[in-house]
């Protein structure tokens, strides 16, 4: 072989090879982790994909996405959260409370992206909001500092009634804890009395729900929870089929027949959730994300609902809601 034609060789498998080496590397891999199933988290997941594409990453294209489900079982979570980190994904999504939780438990190593309903400094998932430290970020709707307001809510509008239910999820014992704590420091103050409800399967739903009849609460608090949450309109026909006026942290309950919702956009906070889990690929660190928490804080009421349950909402409050369904 000529010079001229070996160095042409050479130079020809210069370019080609970091070509091919490039075409076979594997787009990153992201854990989601979720309580409950795809098909209740669609709005969710959308979402999602959208702040991921925002910050360039489109699932099976240059990115995959694994999913584990619970299917309304917290107590699978631990088990669903250590098979996604022996995967050793790039990035662990936890999309609840207990999620984020059962993910915090299973690693120190992974980048791990949650939301989650509670302050996140008190559930012990990070140092602080402006500076998390460790290897977990996110968003937060911060449900202890409205929760107290649902029962504000209820009692504006029932205002001589004593006695209240609060719905409550025991598989998820931390946040239903401190949101427990809050609704009950909130009536001591306003001088109610609280009747505490537990559910976490839907025949629980069945029995709190009928045990209602009997101990005649004037409005009923359902606490933020993701299994509350995914039930949002069969809560809301319920509290319809009681005649009890109800209130919840997410708009999807008003919305489907419930009487009040006070909270955040919870799919506002996936799109954020997928923003945050595209800068950690391109290489930022879960410690330098600041905790991101709801700037908007919507009140919806129902007008339909509280004339079908004979109720009259006072002028006053009708004129503070984001949204008045009619």
């Amino acid at each position: 072989m000529r010079r001229r034609e070996f160095l042409s060789l050479v130079g020809g498998a210069t370019v080609v090879l970091p070509l091919v080496v490039h075409a076979q590397q594997p787009a990153p891999e992201i854990g989601f982790l979720g309580s409950d199933s795809a098909d209740l988290y669609a709005d969710r997941l959308s979402a999602f994909r959208l702040g991921l594409k925002q910050a360039g990453y489109a699932e099976g294209q240059n990115v995959a996405v694994e999913y584990r489900w619970a299917e309304g079982r917290n107590d699978r979570l631990p088990e669903l959260a250590a098979d996604l980190v022996r995967r050793r994904v790039a990035v662990l999504v936890g999309s609840t409370t207990p999620t984020a939780l059962a993910l915090k438990a299973a690693t120190t190593q992974i980048p791990t992206v949650f939301f989650v309903a509670g302050d996140p400094v008190a559930l012990g998932l990070v140092a602080s909001l402006n500076r998390p430290g460790g290897n977990l970020t996110g968003t937060t709707s911060m449900t202890l500092e409205v929760g107290s307001k649902w029962l504000q809510l209820l009692h504006e509008i029932v205002p001589a009634a004593s006695d209240f239910a609060v719905l409550i999820n025991p598989t998820s014992p931390v946040l239903a804890k401190s949101q427990t704590d809050d609704l009950q420091a909130a009536a001591r103050t306003l001088g109610l009395r609280l009747h505490l409800l537990q559910a976490s399967t839907d025949s629980d739903l069945d029995a709190a729900f009928a045990s209602l009849g009997q101990l005649k609460p004037a409005g009923l608090v359902i606490t933020s929870d993701s299994f509350f949450f995914t039930r949002a309109e069969r809560l809301a026909a319920s509290a319809m089929r009681y005649k009890l006026p109800a209130t919840f942290g997410f708009p999807e309950f008003a919305k489907a027949g419930g009487l009040i919702s006070y909270g955040a956009s919870v799919t506002e906070q996936h799109r954020t959730i997928g923003v945050y889990v595209g800068r950690i690929l391109k290489g930022e660190k879960p410690a330098d994300l600041p905790i991101q928490q709801s700037t908007k804080v919507e009140l919806i009421i129902n007008l339909k609902t509280a004339k079908t349950l004979g109720i009259t909402i006072p002028h006053t409050l009708v004129g503070r809601a984001d949204d008045v369904i009619e």
